[in-house]
C-alpha cells in the first residue's frame, strides 16, 4: 500500500468514527473545523486519484449531481402493513389472546411509531448493497444513492453479514419548519417532505436535507437470526444504527422484564402487563414534545420463534399491532386524478375520491399540488387513502393506507395540456402549459379572474356571461371586455333582456374608475396580489410606464430592494411585463381608459407599528370587511400576514376566533381585542 492509499484509508477510518460519534452517539470527538479539514482532504485525494475512489467512502454523504432514476426492485422479506387498534382495550385484548397461546413467557415490546418513510436496507457481506422503499410491500424503488447521503446509515457493518434492516427515515420537526419556509410548495408535514426528498433525481440535493433514520427490525439468515427482538435491537445498535430507545418492554412479571433489558444491554422502560396502560398515556402526553413526529405506538412479540408460529396474513404480521393515537379523519378510495389548467398556465392535479364525511363536510375533490407531492405520497389510482381537512378547512390526502391490489403504480402527469394539447413544461416544482395566448382554459381563467371581486370587480359580469361571450367568439382576451357592443351581441341571446344588458354595460363602465393598483392585480401576474401591488406603488413604481422601464432594464435589484419582494417574485414580474401578450393587454386597457398611474400620498400618520407583524382573526364591529383593520396597521408602518407563525408579533382577535387564537396563545404572541385596537388608533 503506497503513501496516498494509506492516507486515504486512514482518513476514511477516522471520518467513519467521527460520523458515528456525532450522528449516532451524539458525542462529537472533534470540532467541526477538524472534521471539515479531514473531509475536504479526503475529497481532494479521491478526485486527484480516482483509482482509489470507493462507493463506501464517507464522501458519498455529499451525493452526486448525476441524475438517476429509481428502478423497481423485488423485496426479499415481507414488507407488510400493520393491523391497527384505536383503543387501549383493543391492544390489551390482543396481548391477552397472544399470551393464552404462548408456550413460554410472553414478552411484548411497545415502540414509538415514527411518522416517516419506511425503508429496507439490504447488506451483503456487511456492505450496503441497496436501499429500497416499501412500495406495495412486494416491489419498491431502489433509492440507494440518495439513502447513502444520510449520515446515520452505516455503509459498512462491523461484521461480514447478509442482513435486511428495516427502518424509518424521518425529518426532525425543527429542520422541517426551517426548510418548509423556503419551498415553493410547502409540505403538509415532515413525512411528506422526507418522502419527496428521497425521490429527488440528484443525490447532492438529498444530502442538503438533514434526514435521519431509526432502525427497528433486522432479518438475518435462519442460523444467524437472534432469538428475541431485544437482541435484534442490541445487534443493530452494535452495528452503528440509531435505534429509538423510547420503548418499553413488558412481561407478566416486572422483574423479569427489567432483567431481559439488562441482559440485552438496552436502557428502556419496563414493567408488567398492568403498566402498559400508563405507558400509553405517558407516550400520548409527551408526543408533542418529541423532536420528531410519531402517529402512534407499535406493540410487537419479542420471541422470534413465536413470531414464526404466528406468521402473517396477506396484509399484516400477526405478531405486531399498531396503536393509533387518533382515528383517521376519514378513509376513502382514490377513484381518479384529473388535471386543471389555471389562468397562469399552471397545471394542477385534482384527486377525485369516493365521497367521504370529514368534520361535517362531504369531500370528493382534493387538490394534489404537483407531481412531487404525488410522488411523496406514492399515490396511485385505486389506493385506499387517509384524508383530512387541514385547519378544518382545506381537504388533503394525508397518506396511502393500502395500495390497490392491481396497482398501476404512482400516477404521472400527462405530457400534453388537456385543454389545448400543447406539450407541457416543468418549471421548478410545477408543470405549466406555455400556450398562454390560445389555451382555452387559460383564457377562461384569465378573464374570470379579471372581472371577479378580487380583480376589477365588474358588476353583473359573472362566469356565465364570460362563458357565453367566449362561445359567441367576441371575447378573446380581457381588453375585449371594453370593446364589445353588448346591445348588438346579446340582444337576441336567450336570458339577456334589455335590463340585464344595461346592468352589464353599467358594470363595465364603472370598472373604468378603479385605481391603478386594482388594474395591476387584475392582470393576473403570478405572485402579484394586492399586497405586492401596494408595495410597488408605495415605493415609487406608481405607473405602468415606470414598471415597464424596470422590466426593460431587467432591474431585479430595484424590485428586491422593496420590503417583502424576493428575487423569485421580482423575476416573475419582469418576465410578465416583458411578455408581448401581457403588453398588448395593458395597451388595450389603456386605450379603453383604465387607470395606468396612481398618486402616492405622503403619510402623515405616526408609524407606531413599525417593525411589527400583525395577523387578524374573528369578526369585528368597526371593521367590515376586516381587511380594513389590516390597512390601518399597514398605514402605521406594520406588516400583515394571513397566518400565525413565530414571526407574528400581534394577533388582533375578535369574537369567533379559532385556530389562529389557539396557536398565538401557544406561541406566547401578544393578543388584543377590537376595543384595545381602537384605543391604539385614537392615540
Amino acid at each position: 500500500m503506497d503513501r496516498i492509499e494509506r492516507e486515504i484509508a486512514e482518513l476514511r477510518a477516522e471520518l467513519e468514527a467521527y460520523q458515528k460519534a456525532y450522528y449516532v452517539d451524539s458525542r462529537p470527538l472533534v470540532d467541526d473545523l477538524v472534521y471539515d479539514r479531514k473531509f475536504d482532504r479526503l475529497l481532494e485525494l479521491e478526485k486527484r486519484y480516482p483509482r482509489f475512489a470507493s462507493p463506501l467512502s464517507p464522501t458519498v454523504r455529499v451525493g452526486s449531481d448525476v441524475t438517476s432514476d429509481f428502478p423497481e426492485v423485488n423485496h426479499t422479506i415481507a414488507v407488510l402493513s400493520l393491523d391497527k387498534a384505536y383503543t387501549e382495550e383493543e391492544l390489551l385484548s390482543w396481548i391477552v389472546k397472544l399470551e393464552k397461546n404462548a408456550s413460554d413467557e410472553l414478552g411484548i415490546i411497545v415502540e414509538e411509531k415514527i411518522d416517516g418513510v419506511s425503508i429496507v436496507l439490504y447488506y451483503e457481506n456487511g456492505i450496503l448493497l441497496r436501499a429500497v422503499t416499501r412500495g406495495n410491500g412486494l416491489v419498491g424503488n431502489d433509492v440507494s444513492a440518495n439513502v447513502k447521503t444520510i449520515p446515520t446509515i452505516p455503509l459498512i457493518l462491523p461484521e461480514e453479514v447478509t442482513v435486511a434492516v428495516r427502518g424509518e427515515i424521518y425529518l426532525p420537526k425543527t429542520e422541517f419548519e426551517t426548510l418548509n419556509k423556503t419551498l415553493e410548495t410547502p409540505y403538509a408535514n415532515p413525512r411528506n417532505l422526507a418522502s419527496g426528498t428521497l425521490r429527488r433525481i440528484k443525490s447532492s440535493e438529498v444530502a442538503k436535507i438533514p434526514l435521519r433514520i431509526f432502525a427497528y427490525e433486522g432479518f438475518w439468515s435462519v442460523d444467524q437470526q437472534p432469538a428475541t427482538h431485544l437482541e435484534v435491537l442490541a445487534k443493530l445498535k452494535a452495528y452503528g444504527f440509531t435505534i429509538n430507545e423510547h420503548f418499553a418492554y413488558f412481561t407478566q412479571d416486572a422483574v423479569d422484564a427489567g432483567k431481559a433489558l439488562e441482559t440485552a444491554g438496552l436502557r428502556a422502560a419496563s414493567g408488567s402487563w398492568e403498566r402498559i396502560g400508563s405507558f400509553i398515556h405517558e407516550q400520548t402526553e409527551r408526543r408533542d414534545s418529541l423532536a420528531y413526529e410519531i402517529d402512534g405506538l407499535v406493540a410487537k412479540v419479542d420471541s422470534i420463534a413465536y413470531r414464526d408460529i404466528l406468521g402473517y396474513t396477506g396484509h399484516h404480521p400477526r405478531w405486531a399491532l399498531a396503536y393509533k393515537f387518533e382515528s383517521p379523519q376519514a378513509t376513502t378510495t382514490l377513484l381518479e386524478i384529473d388535471v386543471q389548467v389555471g389562468r397562469t398556465g399552471r397545471v394542477t392535479p385534482v384527486a377525485r375520491v369516493k365521497p367521504a364525511q370529514v368534520a361535517g363536510s362531504t369531500i370528493s375533490n382534493i387538490t394534489l399540488h404537483n407531481q412531487e407531492y404525488i410522488n411523496a405520497l406514492e399515490l396511485g389510482i385505486g389506493d385506499i387513502v387517509e384524508i383530512s381537512r387541514r385547519g378544518d378547512v382545506i381537504p388533503a390526502v394525508e397518506r396511502v393506507i393500502e395500495k390497490a391490489e392491481e396497482s398501476p403504480g404512482v400516477w404521472r402527469m400527462p405530457s400534453h395540456c388537456p385543454s389545448c394539447d400543447t406539450p407541457l413544461e416543468e418549471r421548478g416544482a410545477h408543470t405549466f402549459c406555455p400556450n398562454s395566448r390560445h389555451c382555452p382554459a387559460q383564457i377562461l381563467g384569465r378573464i374570470e379572474f379579471f372581472v371577479s371581486k378580487g380583480g376589477m370587480d365588474v358588476e353583473n359580469f359573472g362566469p356565465s356571461t364570460v362563458a357565453d361571450l367566449l362561445n359567441l367568439g367576441v371575447l378573446e382576451d380581457i381588453q375585449d371586455i371594453y370593446r364589445i357592443d353588448y346591445d348588438r351581441v346579446l340582444s337576441d341571446q336567450p336570458g339577456y333582456g334589455q335590463k340585464k344588458i344595461a346592468l352589464i354595460k353599467e358594470g363595465v363602465q364603472k370598472s373604468k374608475d378603479r385605481p391603478f393598483s386594482r388594474v395591476l392585480v387584475a392582470l393576473g401576474i403570478a405572485e402579484l396580489g394586492k399586497k405586492g401591488a401596494d408595495m410597488l406603488i408605495s415605493n415609487g413604481l406608481n405607473s405602468i410606464d415606470k414598471l415597464f422601464d424596470v422590466a426593460e432594464r431587467n432591474d431585479v435589484e430595484t424590485l428586491v430592494s422593496i420590503d417583502q419582494i424576493g428575487e423569485k417574485s421580482a423575476r416573475l414580474y419582469i418576465d410578465a411585463l416583458n411578455d408581448r401578450d401581457v403588453r398588448n393587454r395593458i395597451e388595450g386597457l389603456r386605450l379603453a381608459g383604465l387607470s395606468m398611474e396612481e398618486e402616492v400620498e405622503e403619510s402623515t400618520v405616526k408609524q407606531m407599528f413599525a417593525g411589527e407583524t400583525w395577523c387578524i382573526t374573528g369578526t369585528f364591529e368597526h371593521f367590515k370587511p376586516r381587511d380594513l383593520a389590516l390597512r390601518e396597521v399597514e398605514k402605521r408602518g406594520g406588516k400583515t400576514t394571513g397566518s400565525v407563525t413565530r414571526n407574528t408579533t400581534v394577533l388582533l382577535a375578535g369574537p369567533g376566533a379559532g385556530s389562529k387564537l389557539t396557536k398565538a396563545q401557544e406561541l406566547g404572541i401578544r393578543i388584543i381585542d377590537e376595543a384595545a385596537f381602537l384605543r391604539m388608533l385614537s392615540e
